[in-house]
């Protein structure tokens, strides 16, 4: 049997099928748009891999997800495909509603025709496993308690909004086709593989090359943090045990401000790569223009995962932020590779 993960070539859903295949051999179909935040080279070390085949496609291209099912006898799809930083969603969201809404509509639509095909026992069988976001959920205050899998929807950004809507959709396919699915919440993710446009990479890159560390108005944003690693194991878990319908939240237990992460980072990187002049990467820290509709905090309750799935984050946020850290330091080659003519274009347009 096999598993379709789609947004495979991304940040999190590369991390995921290399970490699948540090576990398992089941066979893997990778399928990415490589649109400018997928790169092949996150895949790399599975050239050789005889359990593993990338395909260059769309979620919304119902002709070939159908052909990719049935050829390959798909016993679960992992939905990691979606466009998902935020600040692009602000400045141009039409790619935001394609992909996330119109995608994962496209893609529930073709899972549920190749299920209503299938002989009893490997009906029974399917999963179709939704990854989605902790900022569906909307703003925290500081004394507020963690988001848990029963509280409403309150999406503030289109990014936000696109993905709350994609949850709903998968929410509708289970409770009127009674489609197997099962969906998963997380917090803020780092680790390796994470395009440059997210705040660790971006500050690992700006800090080598001497230049601005950008942080958002105060910086006393606050997120959870969780190591992505962690994430494909709570993933993994979830796919095997989890009970259909039902939505898993996964947390680091890591709230950081923005400052104290950057800060941290600092730290970490004049311990590993000091500055020849002997001066800290604090220096660059600079307060930029606050992010429209920025959201104060998010926070994730993982107890519903952690007490019925066993599961719990083994990384704590320094041990994942020196692993991360390490992996830039010994992957330039990759950061260059990234960071392309539209890369500086962006950059520039965001921290002029």
């Amino acid at each position: 049997m096999t598993i379709l993960v789609t947004g495979a070539a991304g940040f999190i859903g590369s991390n995921f099928v290399l970490d699948w295949f540090s576990q398992l051999t089941e066979d893997v179909i990778s399928l990415d748009l490589l649109t400018y935040a997928g790169n092949l080279q996150n895949l790399s070390s599975l050239d050789n891999n005889l359990h593993h085949h990338f395909v260059q496609g769309n979620i919304g291209d119902r002709n070939l997800v159908s052909s990719l099912l049935k050829k390959y006898q798909v016993r679960a799809i992992v939905n990691f495909a979606a466009e998902s930083h935020v600040d692009r969603s602000i400045h141009e969201s039409k790619d935001f509603i394609e992909t996330n809404i119109v995608g994962t509509y496209n893609l529930l639509e073709s899972a549920r025709s190749y299920w209503n095909n299938l002989d009893q026992n490997l009906k029974q069988d399917f999963r179709f496993l939704h990854i989605s976001s902790d900022e569906v959920y909307g703003s925290l205050d500081l004394t507020d308690p963690p988001s848990n899998e029963k509280d409403p929807y309150k999406p503030n950004s289109p990014y936000s909004a696109s993905k709350a809507a994609s949850d709903h959709l998968v929410r509708a396919w289970f409770q009127t086709y009674k489609l197997p699915v099962l969906t998963v919440n997380s917090a803020n993710n780092y680790g390796p593989y994470q395009f440059p446009e997210k705040l660790i990479p971006l500050c690992i890159l700006n800090a080598l090359q001497g230049k601005p560390l950008p942080i958002y108005g105060d910086g006393q944003q606050v997120r959870d943090w969780l190591y992505v690693k962690d994430h494909s194991a709570a993933i993994r878990e979830v796919l095997k045990q989890g009970h259909i319908g039902e939505t898993y939240n996964v947390g680091g237990r890591n709230e950081k401000t923005n400052l104290e992460v950057v800060e941290a980072l600092c730290t970490m990187l004049d311990a590993l790569k000091p500055k020849s002049n002997g001066k800290s990467y604090a220096d660059q820290i600079t307060f930029v223009k606050d992010r429209f509709g920025h959201d104060k905090r998010y926070a994730i309750d993982a107890s519903k995962l952690e007490s019925e799935l066993n599961w719990r984050a083994q990384e704590t946020f320094e041990m994942g932020l020196r692993k991360t850290v390490l992996w830039y330091l010994e992957n330039a080659a990759w950061m260059d590779h990234v960071v392309t003519g539209e890369y500086q274009d962006w950059i520039q347009k965001q921290y002029p």
